[in-house]
């Protein structure tokens, strides 16, 4: 049962708390204080300085930014520029309210298609996280607020907030000696839930890469093509969710269902189309078994299979089926129940932040 891939479900806002407390544990001093803005270095245009609210100034030689959407450094002193990805995942903002937890505490994330976008439901032990994600040129944020609240397990918690995005990623994460980590590096929209992923992702290119204070520009160029990379394919993995649908009772079906896409989703889908090949490249974060879930789970069926698959005869692959369905079931037979594992070995010792 070990080797049986599974997921967590945590409150961003107490595990952000948690980071926190054990990075000072390990000697990382925080000063608080609004940032204002940056001075670059007169020769090299490096980041020297930030000066905050209060007058102090913060020096370094390499900066992170992590100021989300704004991003201070990255793109308001430097003037990286944005890769806009609208046209391919027009959904552009969220509508979030927690709710009550129903009945029974689900062990998965449940995601509803909807007219101009999707709806996702996280059940945490003290509350239901519930999200609307939709396209502001097809719906309003009013009609999306409510749509929302009409398809929610339990009572509303607070007032819906509304969140503002565009996916897409900056033109450089590394440009000169500031580093663009988080939202301040770009954004995709939450439909696989890859932000935590981005972030640590980063964090340990950068130990690779790590500079001296040359700042190796074959170092830096080889860090933005791995991010690049490793940023489009999710990119393309997203997109297939809906240019795959059927869908056509709406506009925003009808153009995501018939538009052009990037030439890497569409060489996978001629590959796949054509042979029933998948083809993981490099470090893509989606394996092959997530990518046939979407394939195939959408209907999407290729013209041939690989000649090999003739050398068995249906008992052996009859056999070999029943054989895994068998493991499941053992497997499955031998589990807690969701909620009963929970209390045995987590329950919550404080309620959950209405984040």
């Amino acid at each position: 049962m070990a080797e049986i891939v599974h997921a967590f479900h945590i409150d961003a806002g107490l595990y952000a708390r948690y980071l926190r407390r054990y990075a000072e544990k390990l000697g990382v001093q925080r000063t608080e204080g609004r940032v204002l803005d940056a001075q670059l270095h007169p020769e090299t245009g490096h980041v020297c300085s930030v000066r905050l609210a209060g007058g102090a100034q913060i020096e370094g030689e390499l900066f992170i930014d992590c100021s989300g959407f704004r991003g201070l450094l990255i793109e308001q002193t430097l003037k990286t520029g944005y890769a806009h990805w609208n046209h391919w995942l027009p959904c552009d903002r969220a509508v979030v309210v927690p709710s009550a937890p129903g009945p029974e505490l689900l062990p998965f994330t449940r995601a509803t298609a909807r007219p101009a976008g999707w709806q996702w439901r996280i059940g945490l032990q003290q509350r239901v996280g519930n999200g609307h994600v939709y396209a502001s040129d097809a719906m309003s944020d009013d009609e999306a607020a409510a749509l929302l609240l009409r398809n929610l397990d339990g009572q509303a918690l607070a007032e819906p907030r509304v969140l503002r995005f565009e996916s897409g990623r900056r033109r450089k994460t590394w440009n000169r000696n500031v580093v663009a980590i988080g939202l301040s590096s770009g954004f995709m929209e939450p439909l696989e839930s890859t932000s935590i992923h981005l972030v640590q992702s980063a964090i340990s290119r950068l130990i690779q890469f790590f500079p001296d204070r040359g700042f190796n520009p074959a170092d830096i160029a080889e860090f933005n093509r791995q991010s690049d990379f490793e940023t489009e394919r999710i990119r393309d993995f997203l997109i297939l969710h809906y240019h795959a649908t059927t869908r056509s009772d709406s506009a925003f079906w009808n153009h995501v269902r018939t538009m052009d896409v990037p030439q890497t989703l569409q060489d996978k889908l001629d590959l796949w189309r054509a042979g029933g090949r998948i083809v993981r490249q490099g470090d893509e974060l989606f394996a092959e078994v997530g990518w046939l879930q979407v394939l195939h789970g959408q209907g999407i069926r290729p013209q041939a299979h690989h000649p090999l698959a003739n050398a068995l005869s249906e008992a052996e692959i009859s056999d070999y089926l029943e054989n895994t369905q068998a493991v499941i079931q053992r497997c499955v037979a031998q589990m807690p129940a969701h909620a009963d594992y929970i209390a045995a070995h987590c329950a919550s010792r404080e309620r959950g932040l209405l984040v």
